[in-house]
């Protein structure tokens, strides 16, 4: 399961959605995690109301089941959540690499419902046309 955190530091989700400079995505399974690729993003971030800054954030992540922020204004959370992306708030900022393990332990267990749907989002659909 692909999974992105809004970043600042490249270390910890400390950033909101749209004001975030860096976005690093981890593919993760109850065994372990790999590091995919880290996103850079340039221009005016913090300009409320800039629809336009969302849409490479968007595209960056269309992959993933879970994204990690510090904060998500509502509009963004709407186009993260329309792409089958749950979006997961931090209260204060929290190491990358801590909550990777957070979420293994999670998955080596029995995990929440909305966690298990997220997960399907990486299967591929099977039919079998026989029965």
């Amino acid at each position: 399961m692909r999974v992105a955190f809004a970043t600042q530091d490249l270390r910890r989700v400390d950033a909101h959605f749209g004001w975030a400079r860096n976005i690093v995505i981890y593919d993760v399974a109850p065994g372990g995690h790999v590091f995919l690729k880290a996103i850079q993003f340039d221009g005016h971030l913090k300009e409320d109301g800039n629809e336009d800054k969302l849409a490479p954030k968007i595209e960056a992540i269309k992959d993933c089941a879970i994204l990690y922020v510090g904060a998500i204004g509502g509009s963004a959370a709407a186009r993260v959540v329309a792409n089958k992306i749950h979006p997961i708030k931090v209260n204060k900022p929290e190491n990358i690499l801590g909550l990777l393990e957070k979420l293994q332990r999670v998955l080596k267990g029995t995990p929440p419902p909305w966690l298990r749907k997220a997960l399907a989002k990486d299967r591929k659909r099977t039919f079998d046309l026989d029965e």
